[in-house]
């Protein structure tokens, strides 16, 4: 764990890390002079606001990872209600009746719901699970997503209307596209709402203050140790800053995002079994224990 760098933030951070060192390098050099003025630091201030900063970083921290844990809930959602739909499909609708493309689709809405949110091209994974014409409405559609669960319900309503699936049974599954359209509608307001910028401007400044002058309140009393203890301490404000910064889009490509691909892929897998197909491989984490 000592020497993991992705995942660690050490990227997004070294450059800080390297001003705030070389800083006390030269505090250390001049005695806490600055030009001709000695400044008469101690760690006494810097101790309560230390912890006056501990507390904001935890609210920073906190707000950020209820939107990411928020976030993966909505995704459980769409696993459990996808699954609930196909077996529903598989044993309710009349034997006989073409289940496939029903499926097929619930697949893809997995898959436009990732895009959508990643702000990428719609039909990415979507080969092959839709027809032709509804593939051509996701290309320019603003919300494809949306239009999936669409294709689904007029699959029900057809059903409904040939007497292949029964009024009431219809009426439960559309209760479980509700749901992956409320599930949908949740990670859009996540995705679409950022916590207010003057909170980040706040904390951004207080923290790169606070690192900035901590040298001139160590250096007379650890002397040559002040470049690695301030180092440490501003390692752990400024992972916890970035940190919170990353996970408060949770759906992104970063190292500490959702693992959204996993989790489409393991929509697809359960999907396939159900339909007695063969699934793809399970996606392996890499050698730092990461997923997309």
């Amino acid at each position: 764990m000592l020497f993991v760098r992705r995942g660690s933030l050490v990227h997004r951070i070294y450059g800080q890390q390297l001003f705030i060192f070389a800083l006390s390098c030269v505090v250390v050099m001049a005695h806490g002079q600055l030009f001709l003025w000695k400044v008469t630091l101690n760690a006494s201030p810097f101790s309560l606001m230390g912890v006056a900063f501990a507390i904001f970083l935890g609210f920073r921290i906190n707000a950020s990872y209820d939107r990411y844990w928020e976030a993966r809930k909505q995704w459980g959602c769409v696993l459990v209600e996808s699954r609930n739909l196909t077996r529903q499909a598989l044993t309710l609708v009349t034997a006989g009746s073409p289940v496939r493309p029903f499926v097929l689709g619930l697949m893809a809405f997995s898959c436009t719901m990732r895009n959508q949110l990643r702000g990428q091209k719609a039909t990415i994974g979507t080969d092959d699970l839709l027809p032709d014409d509804v593939c051509r409405q996701l290309i320019s559609a603003r919300s494809a997503p949306t239009l999936v669960l669409l294709w689904l319900g007029r699959q029900l309503q057809g059903w409904r209307e040939a007497r292949r699936l029964d009024p009431m049974l219809a009426q439960k599954m559309e209760s479980s596209l509700d749901a992956l359209s409320l599930a949908l509608g949740c990670c859009e307001r996540i995705a679409n709402t950022p916590l207010p910028f003057a909170y980040s401007v706040v904390l951004h400044r207080s923290v790169y203050l606070y690192c900035a002058l901590l040298p001139f309140g160590l250096v007379d009393s650890i002397g040559l140790m002040t470049p690695l203890v301030v180092s440490f301490v501003s390692y752990t404000f400024f992972a916890l800053e970035a940190l919170s910064d990353e996970i408060e889009d949770p759906f992104g490509l970063a190292d500490n995002d959702l693992a959204l691909d996993a989790i489409v892929a393991s929509v697809h897998a359960s999907l396939l079994e159900m339909l007695g197909e063969v699934p793809p491989p399970v996606p392996q984490p890499d050698a730092n224990f990461l997923l997309t």
